[in-house]
């Protein structure tokens, strides 16, 4: 049987993720809320029991890394807030709090807290938006929606 469409792997994918969320819990003590999208690359280096939180409707995406120890091994616990979206290949290093409704773009290097409704980049990872009221679940720009359909209804 051929397969048609990626999304027929969505059931399998969710199952693999569920899985995987559970070992970083019982294993790494990586705490998720409900709702939490993670790649199957993202990595965690936790510090313990709680020493990385991630809040609901957060996407965390391929090869991004979430650390919670400082170069000396010491335990410093890292935040992700409800709604943020973590970026490709994102470095969150030890200490750091990421606002809910944020977003950290892909290869960002954040070493500094970053507040609610931000948008950062780069290495090191700088603010370029403030105050973006239309930030959604996992990070969604409310305008996303609309530019898709725009795209496809151009494309027929």
């Amino acid at each position: 049987m051929a397969l048609k469409s990626l999304n027929n792997l969505a059931p399998l994918r969710r199952r693999i993720t569920g899985v995987r969320r559970q070992w970083l819990t019982a294993v790494q003590g990586v705490r998720f809320a409900d709702n939490v999208s993670i790649s199957m690359t993202a990595r965690f280096a936790s510090a313990g029991e709680g020493s990385i939180s991630v809040g609901a409707f957060s996407l965390i995406a391929f090869k991004s890394m979430i650390c919670a120890r400082d170069a000396e091994g010491r335990r410093r616990d890292v935040r992700i807030e409800a709604n943020c979206f973590i970026g490709g290949g994102a470095l969150v290093l030890p200490g750091v709090t990421v606002g809910p409704n944020s977003i950290v773009g892909a290869g960002a290097v954040v070493f500094e807290d970053v507040p609610p409704f931000a948008v950062v980049v780069g290495n090191p990872a700088r603010i370029i938006a403030r105050d973006v009221a239309d930030i959604g679940p996992f990070g969604r720009l409310a305008e996303a929606d609309r530019n898709q359909r725009t795209y496809w209804a151009d494309d027929r």
